[in-house]
């Protein structure tokens, strides 16, 4: 083969990855553009919220910018693949979480603020199953309710058994750990997976019913961690425990309200150098946002995860592959709920639940999840013939 035959054979290879015609510009920019700005705007809120106490003169940012380039190449390579193909992947990925979530109960699994939910790695990283578990969950589901039965489109009861047998045994392992957050992100994808599936009015009000007997059971039978008890506690009174959990509370209020319009300026808020708030880098990061960049920084925040939800449910709405529509409708339930559970909890209408800000809080875990889960959307949006 010649030499001008073989440049000719690359040069058809690069326009077909990179041309007009490539999926690669059929990508949702908007959905780009949201996502990358709470990167920036987390990554800012990260350097200015640990800088005073983490080693070095710049905090955990450098470490949570390599975790946003290792999320960023992950949701890359996951936009390339194929979503349907994903499908007969769909219970690997699902077992392997399972695994993960196995190992974290064994002594191999470290605590974390009373949470049993980490593996340590050495060199300050770890993992957090948990996480992963979603993005399994979210596949798993996706598929078992993307063949409904001849003749109908709602899935069957043998389905919704399928469904409710994988999901429980995930969510018993994440409530092992114990981790009540992710286990109520995890029933949220659940039922999220049933609604968009089109589950019949009478099968909804059943699950509705029993949700509501187990949760009642889990308190009667004291089967929550003291903590998690004082939580709830401190969220219906926050005086009952001033000096704890009901202190947490009070001082987020305090940091959010202190920034009134525009804020006291990155790096410039007391609360947030003084560490009134715990874990500001984590799950109260907005308490940062809200005292350093004021009412407007924090509605900008809210904003563009608006716009990522909106995109998500477009990308749904569109997709006209069942399995697309299960997998990208179930990814905007899980990042809708966890964005309203983690502001809740920083304004005081939401009990703490340590689930944090999902693109703007520090994480390893949490943010490769995220990433690729905004690589899932962007796999469903790049293969429908209209994109």
């Amino acid at each position: 083969m010649s030499e001008r035959t073989l440049l000719a054979r690359r040069r058809s290879l690069t326009m077909r990855a990179v041309g007009a015609q490539s999926v690669v510009w059929r990508m949702d920019g908007v959905l780009l553009v949201a996502v990358a700005a709470l990167s920036v705007i987390g990554a800012l809120l990260v350097w200015s919220s640990t800088r005073t106490w983490a080693p070095g003169s710049t905090g955990l940012v450098k470490k949570h910018v390599l975790n946003l380039a290792i999320g960023a190449a992950m949701c890359g390579a996951v936009s390339m693949l194929d979503h349907r193909l994903l499908r007969a992947y769909a219970p690997l990925v699902y077992l392997l979480t399972l695994v993960g979530l196995a190992v974290v109960i064994t002594p191999l699994g470290s605590t974390v603020n009373g949470s049993h939910s980490w593996i340590m790695l050495g060199g300050g990283f770890a993992v957090q199953p948990s996480e992963f578990a979603k993005l399994g969950l979210v596949l798993m589901i996706s598929m078992l309710l993307a063949q409904p039965a001849e003749g109908t489109d709602r899935p069957r009861a043998l389905d919704m058994l399928f469904v409710l047998g994988v999901a429980g045994v995930a969510m018993g392992l994440v409530m092992l750990q114990p981790d009540l957050g992710t286990t109520l992100v995890l029933a949220v994808i659940t039922v999220g997976g049933l609604v968009i599936a089109g589950i019949r009015r009478r099968w909804m009000v059943l699950l509705v019913l029993a949700a509501a007997a187990g949760a009642w059971a889990v308190w009667a039978m004291e089967l929550l961690e003291p903590y998690q008890v004082a939580r709830f506690t401190a969220f219906l009174d926050p005086s009952v425990d001033p000096r704890g959990v009901g202190y947490n509370s009070t001082q987020a209020l305090i940091a959010i309200g202190s920034g009134q319009v525009f804020g006291k300026g990155l790096l410039d808020g007391g609360q947030t150098t003084g560490r009134f708030v715990p874990e500001q880098h984590t799950d109260f990061i907005f308490t940062v946002a809200g005292e350093e960049f004021g009412f407007l920084g924090s509605v900008t925040v809210v904003a563009l995860l608006g716009v990522v939800l909106l995109r998500g449910l477009k990308i749904a709405r569109q997709c006209e592959d069942r399995f697309g529509t299960l997998v990208a409708g179930t990814i905007v339930c899980w990042l809708a709920f966890q964005t309203f559970v983690n502001i809740g909890m920083t304004v005081g209408i939401m009990p703490i639940t340590g689930l944090p800000l999902p693109f703007v809080s520090y994480g390893g875990t949490a943010t490769f999840a995220n990433l690729i889960a905004v690589g899932l959307l962007q796999a469903i949006r790049m293969r429908e013939p209209g994109a």
